[in-house]
């Protein structure tokens, strides 16, 4: 038998996991059944408080995809971990390792259903965790966290879910052996040579580029590739992150999630190489081919699932810096190809109305250089990818699931992972309110956000996709009444409300200059 002496506790050990997994922030709202996890609390350790479930998921949603590392999250049982599971699911889109511990009260009460404990607390959270564990043991609940942490970091990368009863920290357990797990994914060496010869002697190939060449680092390496081969470079339909200088003269702009206007933009093109998104993501329904007819399409991707469920093509399970590489190794075009047609310049607006197209272009021109853009303002989304350009690598974060209340918290865990950094927080109005408490959290951490909240009055993306269903007027989309002003100065946040185009300029200058957070309420006219 192996040596089975106790000589520390629980909680003791999994600190000290924490340490050796580069983690020295806990982002929580504390119940009763997760108080001893915090007894004696390390000084070499933060708690980053949230005033809701969901925020804090969203910061440390944003904060693991900053650092590109994994980030802890505490939730108080069953109540907690279901006010967090909207954002939970958005994490799980997003591919963040999120590692998440929630409280169950004592294994002695727990066959009694007491009061506040977890029913089949593992189930919760299912399916938008990659792992779910409630140890059998408490001495077990160790290893399971360093399991849950190595699971969260294999490609893809998601949320993973860890129960531990109330009464488990401070019971002692055997010293937990920490170990290295390799994340690395090389792709299948044939099918890449295969791809790199198809697009050296493709006529005229083209570029889909994904929220996984982000995730990945691999922002140089697509630049290399695409300026090679002088393919232009759409963004996959709903990605997450730029993954490609949008102000690059081969960008072509963002595709759509709709199947028939996908095959338009590709039309013309004999290989359509998709790096680190799917193959294609739809938002309505479609008819007809998935790609143009005489197109072949190669996938290169490091989630299995995305690789199984394409609908054409060759995908090739790789990580997205790695498997790039192999393609640079590959051979060169064999034909000169002429440069495409740069993407159109859109016109600038007038001013004399304050717009959001106004908004957009004003905060092109006046935006911090290197500032990060932390996005949740849906109805001005195509306004934003047509007005407000992400040249820099890593600027640009939203939600990949389309569930709201995720890009205010973000925006405070991306500056929280990226300090000294200048960080935008545009928001929709209705966004905005999923999750509006996150701003006391950035003003108890004085961190440098700018919170622009494009607000229009109304649910605007339901309005304008309505027509999408032939409705032509909507119930329960207007939004009188609201003071965004008032909100955040309630919470420590100056703010300030612009109605006037002639005002706007100002008012975005004195925020990028604060070195805290501020909050501009900007009423944007349709």
């Amino acid at each position: 038998m192996g040596n089975t002496a106790m000589t520390s506790t629980v909680r003791e050990e999994v600190y000290r996991l924490f340490r050796h997994m580069g983690v020295d922030r806990v982002f929580g709202n504390p119940g009763s059944t997760e108080l001893p996890m915090f007894r004696d609390f390390p000084e070499d350790f933060d708690y980053v408080l949230g005033l809701q479930e969901s925020i804090v998921v969203g910061m440390a949603d944003g904060y693991a995809q900053a650092r590109r590392r994994p980030a802890v999250v505490n939730l108080h049982s069953a109540a907690g971990v279901g006010h967090a599971l909207g954002n939970l699911f958005t994490a799980w889109k997003n591919q963040t390792p999120v590692v998440v511990i929630a409280g169950q009260q004592a294994r002695s009460i727990l066959p009694y259903e007491p009061f506040l404990f977890a029913s089949e607390a593992t189930e919760f959270p299912k399916p938008y965790v990659k792992w779910s564990n409630e140890p059998a043991r408490a001495e077990d609940v160790p290893q399971a966290i360093a399991r849950a942490f190595h699971m969260a970091l294999q490609p893809p990368h998601g949320p993973v879910f860890v129960s531990v009863p109330v009464d488990d920290w401070d019971q002692p357990c055997a010293p937990l052996e920490l170990r290295r797990v390799s994340q690395s994914l090389q792709g299948d060496a044939g099918m890449l040579a295969e791809a790199a010869e198809a697009l050296a002697d493709s006529k005229k190939p083209l570029f889909v580029v994904g929220a996984e060449v982000a995730r990945d680092d691999a922002w140089d390496e697509v630049i290399q590739l695409a300026e090679r081969h002088r393919a232009p470079v759409w963004a996959s339909p709903m990605s997450a992150r730029n993954s490609f200088p949008e102000d690059h003269d081969l960008f072509a702009g963002f595709l759509p999630a709709m199947r028939e206007k996908i095959v338009e933009r590709l039309d013309g093109h004999d290989l359509i190489l998709v790096l680190g998104g799917p193959v294609f993501p739809y938002h309505v329904e479609g008819q007809g081919p998935h790609i143009p007819e005489d197109a072949t399409l190669y996938q290169l991707t490091c989630d299995p699932a995305q690789a199984a469920l394409s609908p054409v093509g060759t995908a090739i399970q790789t990580s997205l810096k790695a498997g790039i590489a192999a393609l640079l190794a590959g051979p060169a075009p064999g034909s000169e190809r002429e440069m495409p047609t740069p993407r159109p310049t859109p016109e600038e607006a007038t001013g004399q109305r304050l717009t959001d197209v106004f908004l957009l272009q004003s905060l092109a021109k006046l935006r911090p250089e290197g500032s990060i853009v932390v996005e949740e303002a849906p109805s001005s989304r195509p306004v934003m990818q047509a007005n407000l350009p992400m040249p820099n690598r890593d600027g640009f974060y939203t939600t990949a699931s389309g569930g709201l209340g995720h890009g205010l918290p973000a925006a405070v865990g991306v500056a929280l992972g990226r300090p000294g950094e200048r960080v935008i927080a545009l928001l929709g109005d209705g966004s905005s309110l999923y999750a509006i408490q996150g701003l006391w959290s950035a003003a108890q951490l004085g961190l440098p956000i700018s919170f622009i909240i494009v607000n229009n009055g109304a649910y605007q993306a339901l309005n304008s996709f309505a027509p999408q269903f032939g409705l032509q007027q909507l119930v329960g989309t207007q939004l009188p009444g609201l003071d965004f002003c008032a909100l955040a100065e309630g919470q420590g946040v100056p703010a300030t409300r612009v109605s006037d185009p002639a005002d706007l300029k100002e008012a975005l200058l004195n925020s990028f200059g604060a070195s805290g957070p501020t909050l501009i309420d900007v009423q944007v006219e349709e």
